[in-house]
């Protein structure tokens, strides 16, 4: 991903001493020591190297430890090198916000490499960058340093997560997205601007997806279609009916016939590729 590089490690990283090193580990433990300090290293457990500097990672004790490491150019992060040389004695978390969305996102760019074309690099490698420098500057309570795009493409990202969350509640709407992350619904709207579609339509898209995904699924031939749309947030069946014929060209009743006939695994395939991206 241009200059940023994600690797599965065991234990080597590198040192080329313009890049930084975040390591985390995704089972096991590193022993970290550096000057005249030791630290832990556990599951999901996020740290900054500066490889300018000298830091031994022993695992030599953990012959199972798998791990995700980035390096990354100093000029590309947000923050002063005042900041940054701070974050070496920070630890900071996996398993919640920020770093949650981080090593979701890098545990499948490592996963599923498969379905990104070279020319997606420039653009997650930007989302890489955007996460790791609100996850520091949150570490750090310094996010004024951040420049605004940045901060507005991370914001985004947490939105959707948020809605992904959330997209059985019918009270989902942009006005209560707004209010849960403390900006106004006009703010929101601008941030979706650059995006591909409005976040009511991205909301909408994602629930047709889901229930499309359900109608389809023959553990569920049971569940009424009003029951699957109103699970995905479709409180009224004649809103859902319309939104599913506009998306999908035909009924949900005929698409589950449809699904439902069809020899796996392409079950609904060509139908859910007829959804625009």
């Amino acid at each position: 991903m241009d200059e940023v590089k994600v690797v599965v490690a065991h234990s080597e990283r590198a040192t080329d001493p313009e890049n930084y090193h975040i390591g985390i580990p995704l089972n096991g433990t590193n022993r970290v020591t550096w000057t005249d300090q030791k630290a832990v290293q556990g599951p999901h457990k996020i740290r900054d190297f500066d490889n300018s500097r000298a830091v031994e990672v022993d695992c030599t004790n953990e012959p199972d430890l798998l791990g995700i490491g980035i390096e990354i150019p100093r000029a590309q992060l947000h923050l002063p090198r005042n900041k940054m040389d701070q974050l070496s004695t920070h630890e900071m978390s996996g398993q919640e916000g920020i770093g949650a969305l981080l090593i979701q996102l890098l545990t499948q760019l490592t996963a599923d490499t498969g379905h990104y074309q070279p020319s997606d690099g420039s653009r997650l490698g930007t989302v890489v960058v955007d996460l790791l420098s609100a996850l520091f500057t949150h570490a750090l309570d310094a996010d004024r340093t951040l420049p605004p795009e940045t901060r507005g493409r991370t914001l985004v990202l947490r939105i959707r997560a948020y809605v992904q969350r959330n997209l059985h509640d019918p009270r989902l709407t942009p006005r209560t997205i707004a209010a849960a992350h403390h900006i106004s619904t006009s703010y929101l709207h601008r941030l979706f601007r650059t995006e591909h579609e409005t976040i009511a339509a991205w909301i909408r898209r994602q629930r047709l997806e889901r229930a499309c995904r359900d109608l389809a699924d023959p553990a569920l031939c049971s569940t009424t279609i009003h029951a699957i749309a109103a699970h995905w947030g479709f409180t009224r069946a004649s809103d859902f009916s319309r939104a599913f014929r506009a998306a999908y060209g035909m009924t949900p009743k005929d698409y589950r016939h449809q699904a439902l006939l069809a020899p796996e695994p392409t079950a609904g395939a060509c139908l859910k590729d007829r959804v625009s991206p």
